[in-house]
């Protein structure tokens, strides 16, 4: 049962710092960071299979109504230079990224290819998302954004289910070896999964931490007026606080593909699951998120044992005594207004 919490703890730990940072960077409650998780490991299933994931051609649809808003702004801006490196961005990219999938997806290539060929779908529709349904309202109020949130989250859930049916798939394990702890046994899998993990945090903590974008996320993260003032450009900062929020997805979709059968709305579950962490943490603090992300998955696989019925019940109600402290500790604030 830990193990289970654990590897489950770690994915849930890698939704929740993808939820706070899009939160903190562009007051977004990013309901459908779980949809990352379904194309992703959908995507890897279906390659495997030999068959072409229907994720290209919600890259290719998305990439055509970015461009559209994109083009559209610009041509009303009289800023016709700009247009070529939109084509570019969301059109012609897209384009080469499907074509090559299409091409490759019969042939069955290994699965280090298959997983690159995952990412370089799923993980650019987070930017367009933002460019078609969040940057016009980024000075929105935070239950407008929210309302939006929902909205673009049914949207990718019925995409999902027109592109990959309701069957449910899983992908061929990347380690299926297993190891003996005195009585315990531990898999290959799982391991890898929290090894994977863990990396990604590190990597998340050294970009945020040394790098100048991750400094600049930070600080648009703790005042985006500020940020704006000082140069930095919060547009930029939110189209990469997308990305990462897609490609922190996509990985925890190709992590847990192998481990449990996934539908087209199996997502949504998942990434709620890392907002309750998020949540645990205070939406603050990205160490007590993580924390509080490990605690959901084991009080789930310990639920799941002693309750199974109630499982899902006892983890979304353990949020209901954190936000009554939560609440009664804070001051309400007027949102900033913002030019």
């Amino acid at each position: 049962m830990a193990q289970d919490g654990l590897t489950n703890g770690a994915i849930y730990a890698l939704l929740a710092l993808a939820l706070l940072l899009v939160f903190a960077v562009t007051r977004v409650i990013f309901v459908p960071q779980g949809e990352f998780i379904t194309f992703a490991a959908l995507s890897l299933a279906l390659l495997e299979s030999g068959r072409t994931p229907g994720t290209l051609w919600i890259l290719l649809i998305g990439g055509l109504a970015a461009a559209a808003v994109e083009g559209f702004t610009l041509v009303r801006a009289r800023a016709w230079r700009r247009l070529p490196r939109v084509a570019l961005l969301y059109v012609v990219l897209p384009l080469a990224v499907a074509l090559l999938v299409a091409w490759a997806a019969p042939r069955k290539f290994a699965q280090w290819v298959q997983v690159l060929l995952v990412l370089a779908m799923v993980v650019p529709l987070g930017p367009i998302l933002y460019r078609i349904a969040y940057q016009p309202l980024a000075n929105a109020s935070v239950l407008v954004l929210f309302i939006v949130s929902m909205a673009v989250h049914y949207v990718l859930t019925g995409l999902s289910l027109i592109f990959f049916g309701g069957e449910g798939l899983r992908s061929q394990p990347f380690w299926d070896a297993k190891f003996r702890l005195g009585v315990v046994e531990v898999s290959a899998q799982s391991i890898w999964v929290v090894a994977a993990s863990v990396v990604l945090i590190l990597c998340l903590w050294f970009l945020f931490e040394r790098s100048l974008h991750g400094k600049a996320l930070r600080a648009t993260a703790m005042n985006r007026v500020g940020a704006r003032l000082v140069g930095i450009p919060t547009v930029l900062m939110g189209h990469l606080s997308f990305l990462l929020a897609a490609f922190i997805g996509a990985a925890s979709g190709i992590l847990i593909a192998p481990i449990t059968t996934l539908y087209y709305d199996t997502g949504f579950l998942i990434g709620l699951k890392g907002f309750v962490g998020a949540i645990l943490g205070g939406m603050g603090s990205y160490p007590l998120a993580a924390l509080g992300s490990v605690l959901v998955g084991l009080l789930e696989s310990f639920s799941s044992f002693w309750a199974s019925a109630f499982k899902e019940v006892i983890v979304f109600t353990l949020i209901i005594p954190v936000l009554v402290w939560l609440s009664l500790r804070s001051h309400h604030v007027e949102e900033e207004e913002e030019g």
